[in-house]
């Protein structure tokens, strides 16, 4: 397994980038180590001994105010590699306003040159992305659905498969109170509170989503990813859930005990089956 880490911006192009002097670090956090003032975006490309011709692009969580980078990262695209996927790490910027003129932008756009640096690398390397995904975890699981309903003009800039691990997709009150506070750093208008309403904004554009959860989740709700599925299934995309009894928030690859360690095979699985390569 090689792996490779990218800058997503070099040369000092940095969308919505503002003089700072905000510094990086790394420290542990619920356990595991996360990235704090995340203010230089990457990608760590890992390269399977035996690529299948699927890719996904890994979006760790932290309730945008960190990048759980080792739980929901590393050690997940590490075992995707092994499954044969061209696996790869965002490392996007968090939203602050002292480092961004519009932070709630940020993630996104870095999330969409990720798609696009990822197919050009694997190109250059000989090689050819047919199907590529995002896999979110949480507060990465709203990022890629955003990706999902909020699509790009470019359409390399769209993944074809969205996976959701204890994800935020309806967006209520709270959740709202939320995004104001850790995205936005403002309040929402009218327009951005229904953009946010990705049960609503689901359509026929949607790509197909593999979505997990528990049901004793006490931060993110799994009525979060039943509605969405319930959303998706009535546009006509083609949407598959899987709820576990117990697990809590945050379990990453998941705990053979609670039986979540079930979910990453059952995904892989569903990347690669028909109709994904149709």
């Amino acid at each position: 397994m090689i792996e490779t880490i990218l800058s997503l911006w070099p040369g000092g192009q940095t969308p919505y980038a503002k003089s700072h002097s905000v510094a990086e670090y790394q420290a542990e956090s619920w356990g595991s180590q996360s990235l704090f003032q995340v203010v230089e975006p990457s990608l760590t490309v890992y390269q399977p001994e035996n690529p299948n011709g699927a890719a996904v692009i890994v979006i760790p969580g932290g309730g945008y105010t960190e990048v759980a980078i080792t739980h929901e990262g590393y050690d997940v695209a590490e075992a995707l590699a092994k499954q044969g996927f061209l696996a790869a790490v965002l490392k996007y910027r968090l939203p602050n306003p002292k480092t961004a003129t519009h932070p709630e932008r940020v993630p996104l756009c870095d999330l969409r040159r990720a798609m696009v640096l990822l197919k050009e690398t694997a190109a250059k390397q000989g090689g050819k992305v047919l199907n590529l995904g995002v896999l979110g975890f949480s507060a990465g699981a709203h990022l890629a659905a955003q990706a999902s309903v909020s699509r790009s003009e470019s359409d390399a800039e769209n993944p074809d498969f969205a996976i959701l691990a204890y994800g935020i997709s309806k967006a209520a009150t709270s959740k709202l109170t939320w995004l104001e506070h850790v995205l936005f750093h403002r309040p929402l208008t009218r327009e951005e509170k229904d953009a946010q309403n990705f049960v609503e904004q689901a359509d026929a554009c949607t790509p197909r989503t593999f979505l997990v959860h528990a049901l004793d989740d006490d931060v993110c709700h799994y009525s979060e990813s039943t509605q969405y599925a319930a959303a998706l299934q009535d546009t006509g995309v083609q949407v598959e859930l899987h709820l576990f009894p117990t697990g809590g928030h945050g379990f990453g690859l998941g705990d053979a005990q609670h039986g979540t360690h079930q979910w990453l095979p059952l995904a892989c699985d569903w990347i690669v089956r028909k109709p994904a390569f149709d």
